[in-house]
């Protein structure tokens, strides 16, 4: 196992969830402050750390990976380790900095009288553009520059039609680090169910495309 891809994966998904969910428990900025936070964050990283791990910050980006051939599985489940570990760390900084579970975190929650199973059809749609840009985009080394500014505008794009509804997640351990602090853990099944499904149908669409 490459201990340099679990590192880059650690500190890429810390990244995304101590900025991107901090952008949303502090609510400056708004709904676009938010979504700039993370895709602006999910660019830098693919930029900084795609030569090392691929940059997936996501376990839903690795389970299409995985599914595509890309990851042996025993990576991908060092990976997932990773990211929640990374995700953990980052929520549990913005709970000491924030003084506490106050403002939410930034936790990915249905709206009121969203259930749980438009949270999940809504969640498995964005998953799949995200995962969907990402596969596209590396899968050509002519293209493989832009990738990182396509993925972060995909991000941006997705959070700005879901946040006010599911809170667009699109990644299990980006709703798992501030529920594990703010007592939301009740719901994560949702995100992981739904991101999942959205990542997967992604991966099958790929080798439809490709055969």
């Amino acid at each position: 196992m490459n201990s340099k891809a679990l590192i880059a994966e650690g500190i890429g998904t810390f990244a995304l969830v101590f900025l991107g969910a901090g952008a949303a428990a502090i609510g400056i900025g708004g709904l676009v402050g938010v979504a700039l936070a993370h895709g602006i964050t999910v660019m830098v990283f693919a930029y900084a750390f795609g030569s090392i791990s691929g940059s997936h910050i996501n376990p839903a980006v690795t389970f299409a990976m995985a599914l595509s051939g890309k990851l042996a599985w025993n990576e991908t489940i060092s990976y997932w380790v990773a990211q929640l570990l990374g995700a953990v760390a980052a929520a549990g900084t913005l709970f000491y900095v924030l003084g506490g579970s106050q403002s939410g975190l930034g936790a990915t929650i249905p709206a009121n009288g969203v259930s749980f199973g438009q949270t999940i059809v809504l969640e498995a749609i964005l998953t799949f553009f995200l995962v969907n840009t990402i596969i596209r985009t590396t899968a050509s080394k002519e293209n493989s520059g832009w990738a990182p500014i396509a993925i972060g505008a995909t991000l941006v794009a997705a959070i700005l039609m879901g946040g006010p509804l599911t809170g667009a997640s699109l990644n299990p351990a980006r709703t798992f680090g501030p529920a594990f602090y703010a007592g939301s853990l009740d719901v994560f099944w949702v995100y992981l169910l739904g991101t999942f499904v959205g990542a997967g149908a992604a991966a099958g669409l790929n080798r439809w495309l490709s055969n």
